[in-house]
Order: C-alpha cells, then sequence, then structure tokens
C-alpha cells in the first residue's frame, strides 16, 4: 500500500450549540459548530436531514441558499434563515 498524502491533519477546540426547536412547518435539530477555520463562518449541522454547510451572515442574505443547502421549502428555509439571524 502506498503512503497516505494529507493535506492536512489538525486538531482544534471549537465551540458548539446543539438547538432543537418547533417553527410553523417542522422541528430543527441542528448543531452550531464554532471554530477559527471558514473565515468566521460557523458549521451548521441538520441532524434530522444529515446536511450541512458552512455559514455566514452573507450566506444568510443570498436568495435561495439555505433552501438549496438544506433541501427545505421556502417556507422553512424562512425559519431557519430566521433563526440564523440570531446566532450568526
Amino acid at each position: 500500500m502506498s503512503e497516505r498524502f494529507f493535506l492536512y491533519d489538525e486538531n482544534e477546540e471549537t465551540k458548539t450549540r446543539y438547538v432543537s426547536f418547533m417553527g410553523e412547518h417542522q422541528r430543527y435539530d441542528i448543531v452550531l459548530i464554532s471554530t477559527n477555520r471558514y473565515y468566521g463562518k460557523r458549521l451548521v449541522l441538520d441532524i434530522q436531514s444529515n446536511r450541512f454547510a458552512i455559514i455566514g451572515q452573507d450566506d444568510l442574505e443570498e436568495p435561495g441558499y439555505i433552501e438549496e443547502a438544506f433541501q427545505l421549502t421556502e417556507e422553512e428555509g424562512n425559519e431557519l434563515r430566521d433563526f440564523l439571524y440570531e446566532v450568526i
């Protein structure tokens, strides 16, 4: 077997927040990970859909970004976006 070529292999302390809330359209189980990577953006994981995205304020303002990243309807995307505006 050939040697494995790592681009990077680092450990970092992160801050992780777990949030579960009921919107008008569905339940959201979200994990927010704050790290020194990704230029101050948060790693947002949706536990129910097994989807994640790296999200910052600029991404929240991008039309359709949340809906595409998490495969949500427009109404569901607006609920999640409203929450993320509060925490990002």
